[in-house]
């Protein structure tokens, strides 16, 4: 892709998903994640009805008077967006491929919380951390984590979700809005993700195609694995396979929701040919 097709690109998601933010999901976005933290504003005398918890108990000794600590909410917070791009991101079979999907949901997320005046950091994974991008402020910065999106080429096709976490808990030390888009056709990373979730507010997207749900009947059919890029024939007339397939994508699916859910984490299923804008403006409002 020539620079000038990519800006072109960059453009037209800015366009769009900002718009998105500015209008539905800044104030959604503000409600669901406000006051995560409370830091010290200053010190002021006891009043009646005061949290006698809150009480300096070194300024009242030195002053013979009551006064307590006073906390405001903290509002400036750090966002950090997780991306799958492992080679199965690359399926689809409506209008867009899951990948484009996932693009424009994590730029709509970064917008929404540049609103808020936040700050925001990408991590980029397949079987390995292929690009980590440091939380900072600002348009051009989530311009740049939109150009990384659309136009990255990743070392490894394959996924280890369970290293990506392990990533995150090393290098966001401070509590952190983490949303995590990936098909979750993966498995063995529930651990990790609770060590993660104990420290950050995790929420898990996950993006699919219907079709990826059960293979249809046709025959005998070559099919690749995007992730190994193994040619296979499959006989897609035999029941046990379709059932076997049936039984092995369910069985990722519900690990991704029990993972999710155990370790307090929140959890979006998103189908691409449904509107993410109602799948995420319904979330925020949940959890408002």
């Amino acid at each position: 892709m020539d620079t000038k097709e990519l800006l072109k690109k960059v453009r037209k998601i800015e366009i769009k998903t900002r718009r998105l933010s500015d209008h539905i999901f800044g104030g959604e976005y503000h409600s669901t994640f406000k006051g995560r933290g409370m830091t010290f504003s200053e010190v002021r005398q006891y009043q009646f009805g005061d949290d006698v918890r809150n009480i300096d108990w070194n300024v009242t000794a030195r002053t013979n008077l009551p006064h307590i600590k006073v906390f405001e909410e903290e509002r400036e917070l750090t966002m950090m967006l997780m991306v799958d791009v492992s080679g199965s991101e690359m399926f689809g079979t409506q209008n867009q491929f899951k990948n484009e999907i996932v693009t424009e949901m994590a730029a709509t997320l970064a917008f929404s919380a540049t609103q808020n005046n936040d700050k925001i950091g990408l991590i980029l994974f397949s079987d390995q951390i292929e690009l980590y991008i440091p939380p900072k402020k600002g348009r051009s910065h989530v311009l740049r984590i939109i150009r990384e999106l659309i136009e990255f080429k990743p070392k490894s096709k394959k996924t280890n979700i369970a290293e990506a976490f392990k990533f995150l808990s090393n290098v966001m030390k401070k509590k952190a809005i983490v949303f995590v888009l990936s098909d979750f056709v993966a498995d063995n990373y529930k651990q990790n993700l609770k060590i993660a979730a104990g420290r950050h507010d995790i929420t898990g997207i996950r993006v699919y195609d219907k079709h990826e749900k059960e293979i249809p009947n046709l025959g005998m059919v070559q099919m690749q694995d995007e992730e190994t890029g193994e040619l296979i024939l499959v006989n897609t007339s035999s029941k046990k396979v379709r059932q076997n397939y049936s039984q092995f994508y369910n069985e990722k699916v519900n690990y991704f929701k029990d993972s999710f859910t155990k370790s307090g984490a929140g959890v979006i299923d998103c189908r691409v040919d449904e509107s993410y804008v109602k799948k995420l403006l319904g979330y925020f409002k949940r959890r408002g």
